[in-house]
């Protein structure tokens, strides 16, 4: 079960809306947007909506505004800048320093057989590492089993960008029930695509034809500009599919 609550930037949460957890022995799991000051206070960085899940025993802030910084276990679509001797080089942000992808951070390749990425490729990854004072690091393979678990290079298709928060709302599991969100679930219905949605507020779409491709992207679009709920995702896609 997740919960709401609007927070400002200082203020400091009471202990009646933080999480109870299930287990003693997990402590709280601070997200984006929140800070830690010792002993126990727990202050909001950014205006938004504080996101309480007691299941998981997590809170984090959505905020639609700001910009992306990079955390860990993050997934981001990244697009390669340029290659050096062991690693892709990666904007993430155009705030942020290049990510680092090491040429044999993809699944089941070695120093004959690693990727030839040119400036302009797209990638799915993980962020392994994020510090204020080195840059960020990102994988295309999960390090435990070296699986690519749907990570590595995305071809074709387009990127569209959204805000942050509806990046968070798209990557919950479940979308409708935790995010509020339908859209992509009513386009599937009519609709073959392949997305893969970036924490730093970039979707990647892929379908049979442009047309499709840009009909996702507008209805993503058009969705997070308008706050639209449910009922008036659903009016939104039955409008777009008559133009195609």
């Amino acid at each position: 079960m997740t919960t709401q609550t609007l927070v400002l930037p200082g203020e400091e949460l009471s202990n009646d809306i933080l999480p109870v957890p299930l287990d003693s022995s997990h402590p709280l799991k601070l997200g984006p947007g929140l800070r830690h000051i010792s002993p126990s206070t727990i202050i909001p960085t950014v205006a938004g909506l504080l996101f309480i899940d007691q299941k998981k025993n997590a809170i984090w802030v959505e905020s639609n505004s700001g910009r992306y910084i990079p955390q860990v276990n993050d997934v981001v679509v990244a697009t390669v800048h340029h290659s050096s001797t062991d690693v892709f080089h990666c904007a993430i942000t155009p705030q942020t320093t290049f990510a680092q992808l090491p040429h044999l951070a993809f699944e089941g390749v070695s120093k004959k057989t690693r990727p030839q990425l040119s400036s302009g490729s797209l990638v799915y990854a993980k962020v392994t590492s994020a510090s204020k004072h080195m840059d960020p690091e990102i994988t295309c393979c999960n390090p435990s089993t070296g699986k690519s678990d749907g990570m590595g290079e995305l071809k074709e298709g387009m990127v569209f960008e959204v805000s942050l928060g509806i990046a968070r709302r798209l990557l919950l599991a479940k979308q409708r029930d935790e995010g509020g969100l339908v859209i992509l679930e009513e386009i599937a219905e009519k609709i073959p695509f392949e997305v893969a949605v970036g924490r730093n507020g970039k979707v990647w779409v892929n379908s049979k034809g442009v047309k499709e491709i840009l009909l996702v992207g507008k209805a993503l679009q058009e969705t997070d500009k308008q706050g639209l709920n449910i009922d008036e995702q659903k009016k939104l896609v039955k409008r777009l599919l008559k133009s195609i």
